[in-house]
């Protein structure tokens, strides 16, 4: 038995197929494919919808920025654009990460206003394609900030919500 979806998870999972389903035109909905951007917090795997992603850059110097919610690093330059930085570990209420990593990176995502906003994560492993209807609605429980799960490998990783993601306010 399944837990309960709620009804924001729902749209969000609905956005998510869409976007995949999207991707697909002309050929047979059933064979419309998802590609989700791997990325990783220590030793637990997450999704990103590629579509949103602008690009993937090495961690660099982050200025600091007062008032801010605490996930929110401070801002880096990026070809002259000030990108706002959300640590992904404190923004999901996880520990800090220990030390340095040549590893970590910073995923660009585009937000729903235009505004460019970058996340950091441990590391970035590979883009997943998978068909859409593999695809499941979160449960009760992860609604808040997954759009949908995804099989990958033996295990399901859940598939942020990248608005619901960067809405720090909401914090």
């Amino acid at each position: 038995m399944s837990a309960p979806v709620s009804a924001p998870a729902r749209s969000g999972f609905d956005l998510l197929a869409r976007a995949a389903a999207g991707r697909g035109e002309g050929a047979d909905e059933s064979a419309a494919e998802a590609e989700l951007l791997v990325l990783w917090l220590g030793d637990d795997a997450y999704a990103l919808p590629v579509e949103r992603v602008r690009e993937i850059v090495r961690l660099r110097p982050i200025t600091p920025v007062p008032r801010v919610p605490a996930c929110v690093r401070g801002v880096l330059s990026l070809r002259g654009e000030i990108v706002q930085v959300v640590d992904l570990r404190l923004r999901l209420g996880l520990a800090p990460a220990q030390g340095a990593s040549p590893r970590r990176r910073v995923i660009v995502l585009n937000g729903e206003d235009g505004q460019l906003t970058g996340v950091l994560v441990d590391r970035v492993s590979e883009v997943l394609r998978l068909r859409e209807d593999a695809l499941r609605p979160p449960t009760e429980r992860d609604a808040g900030t997954v759009a949908a799960l995804a099989p990958y490998g033996e295990r399901f990783v859940s598939v942020f919500d990248v608005d619901r993601l960067l809405d720090v306010a909401g914090e």
